[in-house]
Protein backbone atom coordinates (compact mmCIF):
# COMPACT_ATOMS: atom_id res chain seq x y z
CA UNK A 1 0.00 0.00 0.00
CA UNK A 2 1.22 3.47 -0.84
CA UNK A 3 1.14 5.44 2.42
CA UNK A 4 3.03 8.36 3.85
CA UNK A 5 3.41 9.03 7.53
CA UNK A 6 3.86 12.56 8.80
CA UNK A 7 6.32 13.08 11.67
CA UNK A 8 4.92 13.19 15.17
CA UNK A 9 5.20 16.51 16.97
CA UNK A 10 4.68 17.10 20.66
CA UNK A 11 1.22 18.45 21.49
CA UNK A 12 0.11 18.04 17.88
CA UNK A 13 -2.47 15.73 16.33
CA UNK A 14 -1.09 13.80 13.38
CA UNK A 15 -2.26 11.14 10.96
CA UNK A 16 -1.22 9.36 7.80
CA UNK A 17 -2.33 11.81 5.12
CA UNK A 18 -2.48 12.46 1.41
CA UNK A 19 -0.29 15.19 -0.03
CA UNK A 20 -2.84 17.93 -0.70
CA UNK A 21 -3.19 20.26 2.27
CA UNK A 22 -6.69 21.30 1.19
CA UNK A 23 -8.00 17.72 1.22
CA UNK A 24 -10.37 16.68 4.01
CA UNK A 25 -9.49 12.97 4.35
CA UNK A 26 -11.41 12.19 7.54
CA UNK A 27 -13.71 13.45 10.28
CA UNK A 28 -12.81 17.04 11.24
CA UNK A 29 -10.06 17.28 8.63
CA UNK A 30 -6.35 16.43 8.39
CA UNK A 31 -5.56 17.17 12.05
CA UNK A 32 -8.95 16.14 13.46
CA UNK A 33 -9.34 19.62 14.94
CA UNK A 34 -12.11 20.93 12.65
CA UNK A 35 -9.83 23.70 11.35
CA UNK A 36 -8.68 23.75 7.73
CA UNK A 37 -5.42 25.46 6.78
CA UNK A 38 -6.83 26.19 3.32
CA UNK A 39 -6.43 29.76 2.00
CA UNK A 40 -7.81 31.71 -0.95
CA UNK A 41 -11.46 31.44 0.12
CA UNK A 42 -14.22 34.03 -0.07
CA UNK A 43 -14.09 36.53 2.79
CA UNK A 44 -17.71 37.50 2.19
CA UNK A 45 -20.60 35.81 0.37
CA UNK A 46 -22.92 37.41 -2.21
CA UNK A 47 -26.45 38.12 -1.03
CA UNK A 48 -27.72 34.97 -2.73
CA UNK A 49 -24.83 32.90 -1.34
CA UNK A 50 -21.87 31.28 -3.13
CA UNK A 51 -22.34 29.59 -6.50
CA UNK A 52 -24.00 26.18 -6.37
CA UNK A 53 -21.90 23.83 -8.52
CA UNK A 54 -23.98 20.66 -8.25
CA UNK A 55 -26.60 18.85 -6.20
CA UNK A 56 -26.48 15.11 -5.59
CA UNK A 57 -29.94 13.77 -4.78
CA UNK A 58 -29.12 10.11 -4.10
CA UNK A 59 -26.86 10.45 -1.04
CA UNK A 60 -29.03 8.01 0.87
CA UNK A 61 -30.41 8.25 4.38
CA UNK A 62 -28.11 9.20 7.23
CA UNK A 63 -25.94 11.84 8.89
CA UNK A 64 -22.51 10.82 7.59
CA UNK A 65 -20.20 13.66 6.53
CA UNK A 66 -17.93 13.64 3.46
CA UNK A 67 -14.22 12.88 3.25
CA UNK A 68 -12.49 14.41 0.22
CA UNK A 69 -9.17 13.43 -1.31
CA UNK A 70 -8.20 14.77 -4.73
CA UNK A 71 -11.05 14.26 -7.18
CA UNK A 72 -12.97 11.78 -4.99
CA UNK A 73 -15.55 12.36 -2.29
CA UNK A 74 -16.35 9.46 0.06
CA UNK A 75 -19.64 9.31 1.95
CA UNK A 76 -21.98 6.90 3.70
CA UNK A 77 -25.73 6.58 3.28
CA UNK A 78 -28.49 4.00 3.58
CA UNK A 79 -29.33 2.99 0.01
CA UNK A 80 -31.96 0.35 -0.84
CA UNK A 81 -32.09 -0.76 2.79
CA UNK A 82 -28.31 -1.10 3.24
CA UNK A 83 -25.85 1.13 5.09
CA UNK A 84 -23.36 1.75 2.28
CA UNK A 85 -20.07 3.45 1.54
CA UNK A 86 -19.67 5.13 -1.84
CA UNK A 87 -17.47 7.49 -3.85
CA UNK A 88 -18.42 10.52 -5.96
CA UNK A 89 -16.54 12.49 -8.59
CA UNK A 90 -16.10 15.93 -7.01
CA UNK A 91 -16.24 17.70 -10.37
CA UNK A 92 -19.57 16.28 -11.53
CA UNK A 93 -21.23 14.82 -8.43
CA UNK A 94 -21.65 11.44 -10.13
CA UNK A 95 -21.21 8.17 -8.25
CA UNK A 96 -18.15 6.06 -9.06
CA UNK A 97 -18.89 2.99 -6.93
CA UNK A 98 -20.89 1.67 -3.97
CA UNK A 99 -19.92 -0.85 -1.27
CA UNK A 100 -22.67 -2.30 0.94
CA UNK A 101 -21.69 -2.61 4.61
CA UNK A 102 -24.67 -3.85 6.64
CA UNK A 103 -28.46 -3.74 6.88
CA UNK A 104 -29.73 -0.20 7.39
CA UNK A 105 -29.57 1.03 10.96
CA UNK A 106 -33.02 2.21 12.08
CA UNK A 107 -33.73 4.60 14.92
CA UNK A 108 -36.35 7.05 16.11
CA UNK A 109 -33.93 9.95 15.60
CA UNK A 110 -33.22 9.12 11.97
CA UNK A 111 -32.00 6.03 10.12
CA UNK A 112 -28.76 5.24 8.34
CA UNK A 113 -25.04 5.58 9.07
CA UNK A 114 -23.59 8.39 11.18
CA UNK A 115 -19.78 8.37 10.89
CA UNK A 116 -17.46 10.00 8.36
CA UNK A 117 -15.18 7.75 6.25
CA UNK A 118 -11.40 7.90 6.73
CA UNK A 119 -9.12 7.82 3.67
CA UNK A 120 -5.57 6.48 3.96
CA UNK A 121 -3.59 5.88 0.78
CA UNK A 122 -5.41 3.29 -1.36
CA UNK A 123 -7.91 2.37 1.35
CA UNK A 124 -10.99 3.98 2.86
CA UNK A 125 -12.46 2.95 6.23
CA UNK A 126 -15.98 3.47 7.56
CA UNK A 127 -18.26 2.27 10.39
CA UNK A 128 -21.96 1.67 9.73
CA UNK A 129 -24.73 2.44 12.20
CA UNK A 130 -24.81 -1.27 13.04
CA UNK A 131 -21.14 -1.12 14.02
CA UNK A 132 -19.64 -2.87 10.98
CA UNK A 133 -16.15 -1.53 10.18
CA UNK A 134 -15.22 -1.87 6.51
CA UNK A 135 -11.95 -1.34 4.65
CA UNK A 136 -12.43 -0.80 0.91
CA UNK A 137 -10.26 0.04 -2.07
CA UNK A 138 -10.52 3.75 -2.89
CA UNK A 139 -10.43 3.22 -6.68
CA UNK A 140 -12.98 0.43 -7.02
CA UNK A 141 -14.86 0.12 -3.73
CA UNK A 142 -13.86 -3.54 -3.51
CA UNK A 143 -14.05 -4.79 0.08
CA UNK A 144 -10.60 -5.56 1.56
CA UNK A 145 -11.86 -6.69 4.98
CA UNK A 146 -14.74 -6.15 7.39
CA UNK A 147 -15.01 -6.52 11.18
CA UNK A 148 -18.14 -6.21 13.32
CA UNK A 149 -17.61 -4.13 16.45
CA UNK A 150 -20.49 -5.98 18.12
CA UNK A 151 -20.43 -9.34 16.35
CA UNK A 152 -16.67 -9.93 16.22
CA UNK A 153 -15.32 -7.70 19.01
CA UNK A 154 -18.11 -8.04 21.58
CA UNK A 155 -18.78 -4.31 21.55
CA UNK A 156 -21.48 -2.66 23.66
CA UNK A 157 -22.92 0.87 23.28
CA UNK A 158 -24.01 3.18 26.09
CA UNK A 159 -27.43 3.68 24.42
CA UNK A 160 -29.27 2.73 21.28
CA UNK A 161 -28.61 5.52 18.79
CA UNK A 162 -26.15 3.64 16.63
CA UNK A 163 -22.39 3.54 16.22
CA UNK A 164 -21.43 7.05 15.14
CA UNK A 165 -17.66 6.93 15.35
CA UNK A 166 -15.35 7.94 12.52
CA UNK A 167 -12.37 5.53 12.60
CA UNK A 168 -8.86 6.84 13.19
CA UNK A 169 -5.94 5.61 11.05
CA UNK A 170 -2.59 6.05 12.77
CA UNK A 171 0.49 4.46 11.22
CA UNK A 172 -0.36 0.80 10.57
CA UNK A 173 -3.34 0.80 12.94
CA UNK A 174 -7.05 1.54 12.71
CA UNK A 175 -8.39 2.73 16.08
CA UNK A 176 -12.06 2.28 16.96
CA UNK A 177 -14.29 2.07 20.04
CA UNK A 178 -16.30 -1.17 20.33
CA UNK A 179 -16.92 -0.60 24.05
CA UNK A 180 -17.67 -3.19 26.70
CA UNK A 181 -15.93 -5.69 28.96
CA UNK A 182 -13.37 -6.83 26.36
CA UNK A 183 -11.92 -3.32 26.25
CA UNK A 184 -13.31 0.07 25.36
CA UNK A 185 -10.87 0.78 22.51
CA UNK A 186 -9.41 -1.54 19.89
CA UNK A 187 -6.48 -1.29 17.49
CA UNK A 188 -6.72 -3.28 14.26
CA UNK A 189 -4.12 -3.90 11.58
CA UNK A 190 -5.19 -1.50 8.85
CA UNK A 191 -4.33 -3.95 6.06
CA UNK A 192 -5.96 -7.09 7.47
CA UNK A 193 -8.42 -6.10 10.22
CA UNK A 194 -6.64 -8.37 12.71
CA UNK A 195 -6.94 -7.14 16.31
CA UNK A 196 -3.59 -5.86 17.62
CA UNK A 197 -4.75 -4.89 21.11
CA UNK A 198 -7.75 -3.98 23.28
CA UNK A 199 -7.70 -1.48 26.14
CA UNK A 200 -8.72 -4.17 28.62
CA UNK A 201 -8.23 -1.94 31.68
CA UNK A 202 -11.11 0.20 30.44
CA UNK A 203 -14.54 -1.38 30.13
CA UNK A 204 -16.63 1.71 29.40
CA UNK A 205 -19.38 1.25 26.85
CA UNK A 206 -18.95 2.96 23.48
CA UNK A 207 -20.39 6.45 23.16
CA UNK A 208 -20.69 8.55 19.99
CA UNK A 209 -17.42 10.47 19.97
CA UNK A 210 -14.34 9.79 17.80
CA UNK A 211 -10.77 9.12 18.94
CA UNK A 212 -7.95 11.66 18.58
CA UNK A 213 -4.20 11.07 18.84
CA UNK A 214 -1.76 13.21 20.82
CA UNK A 215 1.72 13.13 22.29
CA UNK A 216 2.49 14.33 25.81
CA UNK A 217 5.98 14.20 27.33
CA UNK A 218 7.04 11.82 24.57
CA UNK A 219 4.16 9.41 25.24
CA UNK A 220 1.95 8.84 22.22
CA UNK A 221 -1.66 8.22 23.17
CA UNK A 222 -5.24 7.98 22.00
CA UNK A 223 -7.85 10.16 23.70
CA UNK A 224 -11.54 9.28 23.67
CA UNK A 225 -14.70 10.58 25.34
CA UNK A 226 -17.01 8.06 26.99
CA UNK A 227 -20.11 8.37 29.13
CA UNK A 228 -17.86 8.29 32.22
CA UNK A 229 -15.61 11.06 30.84
CA UNK A 230 -12.25 11.32 29.11
CA UNK A 231 -9.79 8.44 28.82
CA UNK A 232 -6.23 8.21 27.49
CA UNK A 233 -4.53 4.97 26.43
CA UNK A 234 -1.01 4.21 25.20
CA UNK A 235 -0.78 4.01 21.42
CA UNK A 236 1.63 1.08 21.52
CA UNK A 237 -0.51 -1.37 23.50
CA UNK A 238 -3.76 0.24 24.70
CA UNK A 239 -2.67 0.40 28.34
CA UNK A 240 -4.62 2.91 30.44
CA UNK A 241 -2.67 6.12 31.00
CA UNK A 242 -5.27 8.31 32.67
CA UNK A 243 -8.97 8.98 33.12
CA UNK A 244 -11.05 12.03 34.03
CA UNK A 245 -14.78 12.54 34.66
CA UNK A 246 -14.64 15.77 32.63
CA UNK A 247 -16.90 15.64 29.58
CA UNK A 248 -18.93 12.71 30.83
CA UNK A 249 -22.67 12.45 30.32
CA UNK A 250 -25.09 9.66 31.16
CA UNK A 251 -27.32 10.27 28.14
CA UNK A 252 -24.97 10.57 25.15
CA UNK A 253 -21.43 11.89 24.77
CA UNK A 254 -20.95 12.95 21.14
CA UNK A 255 -18.48 15.82 20.43
CA UNK A 256 -14.85 14.99 19.68
CA UNK A 257 -12.34 16.13 22.34
CA UNK A 258 -9.99 19.01 21.55
CA UNK A 259 -6.30 18.67 22.40
CA UNK A 260 -4.06 21.74 22.41
CA UNK A 261 -0.87 22.73 24.19
CA UNK A 262 -1.09 19.86 26.67
CA UNK A 263 -4.75 20.53 27.52
CA UNK A 264 -7.89 18.57 26.60
CA UNK A 265 -11.32 20.18 26.34
CA UNK A 266 -14.42 18.00 26.28
CA UNK A 267 -18.08 18.89 26.15
CA UNK A 268 -21.37 17.06 25.86
CA UNK A 269 -25.03 17.95 26.03
CA UNK A 270 -28.01 17.24 28.23
CA UNK A 271 -28.59 18.18 31.85
CA UNK A 272 -26.14 15.70 33.35
CA UNK A 273 -23.12 16.77 31.26
CA UNK A 274 -19.92 18.10 32.84
CA UNK A 275 -18.00 20.02 30.12
CA UNK A 276 -14.55 21.27 31.03
CA UNK A 277 -10.79 21.35 30.59
CA UNK A 278 -8.02 19.11 31.92
CA UNK A 279 -4.25 19.50 31.82
CA UNK A 280 -2.02 16.53 31.00
CA UNK A 281 1.43 16.47 32.60
CA UNK A 282 4.10 13.85 33.20
CA UNK A 283 4.63 12.94 36.85
CA UNK A 284 8.01 12.14 38.41
CA UNK A 285 7.51 8.41 37.84
CA UNK A 286 6.91 8.96 34.11
CA UNK A 287 3.15 8.56 34.24
CA UNK A 288 0.59 10.95 32.77
CA UNK A 289 -1.44 12.93 35.26
CA UNK A 290 -4.81 14.47 34.31
CA UNK A 291 -5.62 17.55 36.39
CA UNK A 292 -8.96 19.33 36.17
CA UNK A 293 -8.60 23.01 35.26
CA UNK A 294 -12.29 23.90 35.26
CA UNK A 295 -15.78 22.54 34.65
CA UNK A 296 -18.76 24.71 33.79
CA UNK A 297 -21.93 24.68 31.71
CA UNK A 298 -21.08 27.64 29.48
CA UNK A 299 -20.56 25.51 26.36
CA UNK A 300 -22.89 22.52 26.62
CA UNK A 301 -22.70 21.09 23.10
CA UNK A 302 -24.76 18.05 22.06
CA UNK A 303 -23.46 17.26 18.59
CA UNK A 304 -22.82 20.39 16.51
CA UNK A 305 -19.12 20.41 17.35
CA UNK A 306 -16.78 23.05 18.73
CA UNK A 307 -13.90 24.94 17.08
CA UNK A 308 -10.79 26.21 18.86
CA UNK A 309 -9.28 29.25 17.16
CA UNK A 310 -6.69 31.62 18.65
CA UNK A 311 -7.45 30.53 22.19
CA UNK A 312 -11.23 30.83 21.85
CA UNK A 313 -13.81 28.04 21.66
CA UNK A 314 -16.77 28.64 19.34
CA UNK A 315 -19.89 26.49 19.22
CA UNK A 316 -23.57 26.22 20.00
CA UNK A 317 -24.67 25.60 23.55
CA UNK A 318 -27.83 24.45 25.28
CA UNK A 319 -27.17 27.14 27.87
CA UNK A 320 -27.28 30.72 26.55
CA UNK A 321 -26.58 31.61 22.97
CA UNK A 322 -27.27 29.22 21.36
CA UNK A 323 -23.95 30.39 19.84
CA UNK A 324 -21.25 31.04 22.41
CA UNK A 325 -17.59 32.09 22.51
CA UNK A 326 -15.55 30.92 25.52
CA UNK A 327 -11.92 31.31 26.56
CA UNK A 328 -10.19 27.93 26.18
CA UNK A 329 -7.78 28.15 29.13
CA UNK A 330 -10.11 29.80 31.68
CA UNK A 331 -13.63 28.75 30.69
CA UNK A 332 -14.74 32.39 30.84
CA UNK A 333 -17.70 33.27 28.64
CA UNK A 334 -16.81 36.07 26.22
CA UNK A 335 -19.01 38.61 24.44
CA UNK A 336 -20.37 36.23 21.80
CA UNK A 337 -23.90 35.16 22.77
CA UNK A 338 -25.99 35.12 19.62
CA UNK A 339 -29.52 33.94 18.92
CA UNK A 340 -29.86 34.86 15.23
CA UNK A 341 -29.32 31.38 13.78
CA UNK A 342 -30.53 28.64 16.11
CA UNK A 343 -28.64 25.44 16.94
CA UNK A 344 -26.31 23.92 14.39
CA UNK A 345 -22.84 22.69 13.48
CA UNK A 346 -19.59 24.52 12.78
CA UNK A 347 -16.26 24.23 10.98
CA UNK A 348 -13.40 26.62 10.20
CA UNK A 349 -11.57 27.29 6.92
CA UNK A 350 -9.69 30.24 5.48
CA UNK A 351 -9.81 31.99 8.84
CA UNK A 352 -13.62 32.06 8.80
CA UNK A 353 -16.28 30.11 10.68
CA UNK A 354 -18.90 28.21 8.69
CA UNK A 355 -22.13 27.61 10.63
CA UNK A 356 -24.94 25.33 9.46
CA UNK A 357 -28.41 25.43 11.05
CA UNK A 358 -29.90 22.10 12.08
CA UNK A 359 -33.44 23.46 11.70
CA UNK A 360 -33.68 24.70 8.11
CA UNK A 361 -30.30 24.41 6.37
CA UNK A 362 -29.22 28.04 6.73
CA UNK A 363 -25.47 28.54 6.35
CA UNK A 364 -23.65 31.54 7.85
CA UNK A 365 -20.11 32.81 7.27
CA UNK A 366 -18.54 34.57 10.25
CA UNK A 367 -15.36 36.46 10.90
CA UNK A 368 -14.19 34.92 14.20
CA UNK A 369 -14.36 37.66 16.82
CA UNK A 370 -14.88 36.66 20.48
CA UNK A 371 -16.64 39.89 21.40
CA UNK A 372 -18.80 40.56 18.33
CA UNK A 373 -20.94 38.52 15.90
CA UNK A 374 -19.43 39.67 12.58
CA UNK A 375 -21.52 38.06 9.85
CA UNK A 376 -20.05 37.93 6.32
CA UNK A 377 -22.82 36.11 4.49
CA UNK A 378 -25.91 33.97 4.88
CA UNK A 379 -27.96 31.73 2.61
CA UNK A 380 -30.27 28.71 2.79
CA UNK A 381 -29.92 25.42 0.93
CA UNK A 382 -32.25 25.48 -2.11
CA UNK A 383 -34.36 22.56 -0.91
CA UNK A 384 -34.75 20.37 2.14
CA UNK A 385 -35.00 16.60 2.18
CA UNK A 386 -38.30 14.80 1.90
CA UNK A 387 -36.89 11.91 3.91
CA UNK A 388 -38.78 11.73 7.24
CA UNK A 389 -36.33 12.96 9.89
CA UNK A 390 -38.48 11.57 12.70
CA UNK A 391 -37.07 13.26 15.82
CA UNK A 392 -33.84 14.19 14.06
CA UNK A 393 -32.63 17.38 12.37
CA UNK A 394 -29.92 18.40 9.90
CA UNK A 395 -27.02 16.92 11.84
CA UNK A 396 -24.31 16.52 9.18
CA UNK A 397 -21.51 19.04 9.75
CA UNK A 398 -20.36 21.40 6.96
CA UNK A 399 -17.09 20.57 5.19
CA UNK A 400 -14.79 22.88 3.21
CA UNK A 401 -12.20 21.26 0.94
CA UNK A 402 -10.28 22.44 -2.12
CA UNK A 403 -12.33 25.62 -2.49
CA UNK A 404 -15.70 23.93 -2.12
CA UNK A 405 -18.31 23.92 0.63
CA UNK A 406 -20.33 20.73 1.11
CA UNK A 407 -23.69 20.78 2.91
CA UNK A 408 -25.81 17.67 3.42
CA UNK A 409 -29.44 17.16 4.34
CA UNK A 410 -30.06 13.39 4.44
CA UNK A 411 -30.28 12.29 0.75
CA UNK A 412 -29.31 15.73 -0.60
CA UNK A 413 -25.68 16.84 -0.92
CA UNK A 414 -24.92 20.38 -2.14
CA UNK A 415 -21.54 21.51 -3.46
CA UNK A 416 -20.74 25.26 -3.51
CA UNK A 417 -17.79 27.18 -4.94
CA UNK A 418 -16.25 29.27 -2.14
CA UNK A 419 -12.92 30.09 -3.79
CA UNK A 420 -11.96 33.74 -3.62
Amino acid sequence: MNTRTLPVLTACLVLTLPALAADWPQWQGPDRNNVSKETGLLKTWPKEGPKLLWTYKDAGIGYSGPAIVGDRLFLQGAIDGKDSLYALDVQTGTRAWTAEISPMFTNGYGDGPRGTPTVDGNHVYAISGQGELICADTASGKKVWQVGLKKDLGGVMMSGWGYSESPLVDGDKVICTPGGDKGTLAALDKNTGVVLWRSTELKNKAAYSSVIVAEVAGIRQYIQLTSEGLVGVAAKDGAKLWTSPVGGCGTATIPTPIFHDGYVFATSGYGNAVPGLIKLTASDDGRIKAEEVYTNRTLVNKHGGVVLLDGVLYGNSETGGPWVAMDFKTGKKLGWDNKSLGKGSVTCAGGRLYLYSEDNGTAVLLEPNPTEWKEAGRFKIPQETKVPRQKGHIWTHPVVSNGRLYLRDEDLLFCYDVKE
